[in-house]
C-alpha cells in the first residue's frame, strides 16, 4: 500500500480526487483532499474533502445524507492524482443529478458505447414515451403478468443452452433474460443503483465471513 507521505499535494496542499461508482464506474464527480481530508476518508470509510470555495473540510452527505462509501483509493503513476471508488447513498452533484458530467461538450460521430444505464434509459423511454410498433412498449402495455411470462420463458432458454454446454446459444439467452429482466425493473420501480447497492452490501457480508474463518 502507497503510504500518504508518498503522495504529492499541490502548492495548496491539495490533490484531485476522480470519485467513481465502484457498481458502474461512471464517473460522479471531481474535488479535493489535503492529508486530512484523506486521513478521516480513510478513517470513516466516506469521501471527505476539503472545499476550496468555504476553505474548510467537507464530509459528503453530512447535510444531503448522499454519503459515499469508500470501496478503495488508488493514486495515478506520478502519486499526484487520486481514483475514489465509491458506493454513493445517492446523487453526487448538488443539483440532484447522479454525476456532475452531465453537458456534452463534444461528441465522436462513432455509435454512442453501449452501456446498462443507457438501455435502461431507452427502455423506461419505452414506457414513458410508447413508440408504436415497438417490442418494449408493447410488453409494458400488456403488464405484469405478461413481462413475468417473458422473464421465466427466458430464464427457461438459459438453462437449455447452458445444460447444452452452447456458449454462444448461453450468451444469446442470457441476453434476452436481461433484457426481459430490465424491463420488469422499470415496470416495479427498480434502478441499477438499487441491485449495485444490495450486490455490494452481500460482498461485504461475504468479505466479513472470508475473514472470520481465516481467523479460526
Amino acid at each position: 500500500m502507497l503510504n500518504i507521505e508518498d503522495l504529492k499535494f499541490d502548492e495548496r496542499g491539495l490533490i484531485p480526487a476522480i470519485v467513481v461508482n465502484a457498481a458502474t464506474k461512471k464517473v460522479l464527480t471531481l474535488a479535493y483532499m489535503n492529508r486530512e481530508s484523506l486521513k478521516i476518508s480513510m478513517e470513516k470509510g466516506l469521501t471527505c474533502f476539503w472545499s476550496r470555495s468555504r476553505q474548510e473540510l467537507w464530509l459528503k452527505g453530512e447535510t444531503s445524507g448522499n454519503y459515499q462509501h469508500i470501496v478503495s483509493i488508488t493514486a495515478d503513476c506520478d502519486n499526484d492524482a487520486l481514483v475514489v471508488a465509491v458506493n454513493p447513498d445517492g446523487p453526487a452533484c448538488h443539483t440532484g443529478t447522479e454525476s456532475c458530467f452531465t453537458k456534452p461538450v463534444w461528441e465522436s460521430d462513432e455509435a454512442e458505447e453501449f452501456s446498462l444505464e443507457a438501455l435502461m434509459k431507452l427502455i423506461e423511454g419505452r414506457k414513458t414515451e410508447k413508440k408504436e410498433g415497438s417490442y418494449t412498449t408493447y410488453l409494458f402495455e400488456k403488464g405484469l403478468d405478461k413481462i413475468l411470462k417473458k422473464v421465466g420463458e427466458e430464464s427457461t432458454e438459459v438453462i437449455i443452452a447452458a445444460k447444452a454446454q452452447d456458449k454462444a446459444e448461453t450468451i444469446y439467452e442470457i441476453s434476452d433474460l436481461v433484457y426481459h429482466v430490465m424491463v420488469l425493473m422499470i415496470e416495479a420501480g427498480i434502478s441499477l443503483d438499487d441491485i449495485s447497492k444490495e450486490l455490494a452490501s452481500r460482498h461485504v457480508i461475504d468479505k466479513k465471513i472470508k475473514q472470520e474463518k481465516m481467523t479460526k
